[in-house]
């Protein structure tokens, strides 16, 4: 068997990866496309490779000659046809040059802009079907063509980009485009259509029009569907699709920091699960987006209001007065918007029990940090917290209640109290609640409410609706004191629109659903319960009381952290927070655990019982 595969092109959307060579010589974790693509052909025992070449085709030539010889290239014979019209024509061109190689032999056909596992092409060529079209069920970052099924995966229709109905995608299949042909196919069926549609339609179009047409006639019908799984491939025709390829076929230690650093993004990932990032998987009702997404096309054209309306919705929401409260683009937005606020109090100490989110102790760079001391379980009380103010004389206490990544709990009386004692010490309380909506209902609390924050003129409280309200893409929080200057100083430090008309529109229609929200809240605490048991009974394993929606866990066996993470994420797809190196967990090996449906913890726990060893109770 053979390959053909089309490597003409310009790339002109990938600009300066493409300025000093060819598309397929983009480089994604230091080796080029084409040496994947023909690596995978060697593997396959493909017996020759043309390459329709184009823009600047002898650099090609001559990076293929560096990187291959007849050694690592296994008996595989390299040919080249050579278009001169790269810039003028499309890839139907490229192919039709090609045409009667396509006669030689079966061909394995395939575009260069696309990266994939070594086992797509192998097991392309081993099938037993002769003619196939490598494809992927559709996802949401999928663009261009997609295919039909029948119940037999045979092709019994094709979709371009002029057809394409969002609401039909679940039938979808995007094309990889990889193809096998047997050079009967190719000389009974797509040469003589490929010669007609270009000539019909010109030089400018693409092959896989050939394909549409040959879909629509039953007696040429005999291309079967080979359904592959989105992680096994990915297509780059820009920067942004290259990071994406760069983060999904990367490994080790590598694949772990580069997920961290796109701090979330993860629905161009859709088979991953993701146990970092914290969010409500039971919450909004169905019910709620469906009410949002009636409104989809009105919020998308329309400015957002201002702060001052934002406030108005956000306080009849939490009980407080409009001067009293203001929404931000996400917490992240009102902890940086508060520490400018705060910096006058340069070289100020602030009290922060460790470990904890590290926005907090980064924003507020400009005082001096002052660690309260917790104990090995990671727990401390008001008592804790009051002491050390007392003696390191403090200004500020810093408190995520519960704490994130311990969970760490204090209770609504205990919080008052201390509350009280800091502001006879002069001491500002910042209460950061994120995550208090998931304590068990029996002590369940909140400090947003226009009495509490009267009765306490040292008290901030922030809280992100983001992660509470299981909205992180609306970008939601809010910051409430009963220091009007300082709620007013907050607001003038954000953008006017600051939040979007989704945004808006969340806070306008919430209280509607906020029974549901409050059961969402309970089956976080009973679904938490029942996986920090299942969490318990796993060798080498240690569970941390939690009264948030994840859970602390410390690895005890010879499984690092770190090595955990990475495998988990390589063996099952599965993305968890792996705390090595943050402040507070330099003695051992800590993760931290989103929880989430129980269909989707359990498959957490599997993985980790395979890694790690099983059951401790196991016979």
């Amino acid at each position: 068997m053979q390959a053909i595969m089309l490597a003409a092109g310009m790339g002109k959307r990938l600009g300066r990866y493409t300025k000093n060579g060819t598309k397929c010589m983009v480089q994604v974790n230091g080796k080029a496309l084409i040496e994947y693509a023909i690596e995978s052909l060697v593997l396959a025992k493909i017996s020759r490779l043309v390459l329709v070449v184009g823009y600047r085709a002898d650099t090609l030539k001559n990076f293929i000659a560096a990187k291959f010889n007849e050694e690592n290239l296994r008996g595989m014979k390299i040919d080249y046809i050579e278009n001169p019209i790269y810039d003028k024509t499309n890839n139907i061109y490229s192919l039709y040059l090609a045409r009667n190689e396509l006669l030689r032999d079966d061909t394995i056909l395939l575009e260069s802009d696309v990266i994939f596992k070594p086992s797509v092409i192998s097991e392309l060529v081993a099938s037993d079907e002769k003619n196939m079209a490598v494809i992927s069920p559709f996802e949401s970052w999928m663009d261009g063509t997609c295919t039909l099924l029948d119940e037999s995966k045979n092709i019994v229709g094709i979709v371009d980009k002029n057809h394409f109905n969002w609401f039909d995608t679940k039938d979808y299949y995007k094309t990889v485009n990889i193809y096998k042909f047997s050079s009967e196919f190719s000389e009974q069926y797509y040469i003589p259509f490929l010669e007609a549609y270009q000539k019909a339609f010109g030089k400018n179009e693409y092959y896989e029009q050939v394909l549409k047409v040959l879909s629509f006639l039953s007696s040429a019908s005999s291309l079967k569907g080979f359904v592959v799984p989105g992680n096994d491939w990915y297509e780059i025709d820009d920067a942004a699709d290259l990071s994406i390829a760069t983060d999904r076929f990367s490994s080790g230690a590598k694949k772990i920091e580069r997920f961290k650093a796109r701090y979330g993004g993860y629905w161009r990932f859709p088979d991953m699960l993701d146990f970092c990032y914290l969010v409500n998987p039971y919450f909004p009702p169905q019910k709620m987006i469906d009410e949002m997404t009636a409104s989809f096309s009105t919020l998308l054209s329309q400015y957002p209001s201002g702060a001052e309306q934002e406030s108005l919705l956000a306080a009849k929401i939490f009980n407080v007065l409009p001067s009293q409260i203001a929404v931000g683009n996400g917490a992240a937005e009102l902890i940086s918007s508060l520490a400018r606020t705060l910096e006058k109090f340069d070289g100020k100490k602030i009290a922060i029990p460790y470990p904890t989110f590290n926005e907090y102790p980064e924003r507020f760079a400009n005082m001096e940090t002052v660690a309260v001391k917790v104990d090995e379980n990671f727990s401390y009380s008001e008592s804790d917290i009051l002491r050390t103010v007392e003696k390191e004389k403090c200004d500020f206490v810093l408190l995520i209640n519960p704490d994130n990544p311990s969970g760490n709990f204090i209770g609504k009386d205990e919080i008052l109290t201390l509350a009280k004692e800091l502001r006879f010490l002069n001491c500002k309380l910042i209460f950061d609640e994120s995550f208090i909506d998931f304590a068990e209902k029996e002590i369940r609390y909140s400090l947003l409410n226009e009495s509490v924050l009267e009765d306490n003129q040292n008290l901030i409280v922030i809280k992100s609706i983001s992660k509470s309200y299981g909205v992180p893409g609306f970008r939601l929080g809010v910051i409430a004191s009963s220091d009007g200057e300082l709620i007013h100083k907050i607001k003038k430090l954000n953008s006017i629109w600051n939040i979007n008309s989704f945004g808006e529109y969340f806070l306008q229609i919430y209280e509607k659903y906020s029974k549901s929200y409050s059961a969402s809240c309970d089956k976080i605490a009973d679904e938490r319960k029942r996986f920090s048991a299942e969490l318990s009974k796993i060798n080498v394993v240690k569970v941390y009381p939690s009264h948030a929606n994840f859970v602390l866990c410390k690895i005890e066996g010879s499984v690092s952290g770190t090595e955990l993470t990475l495998q988990i994420l390589e063996k099952a797809n599965i993305f968890i927070k792996d705390l090595s190196g943050k402040k507070g967990f330099e003695n051992g090996n800590f993760i931290r655990l989103a929880v989430r449906s129980p269909e989707e913890d359990d498959r957490l726990l599997v993985a980790m019982r395979d890694i790690l060893g099983g059951s401790k109770n196991a016979g």
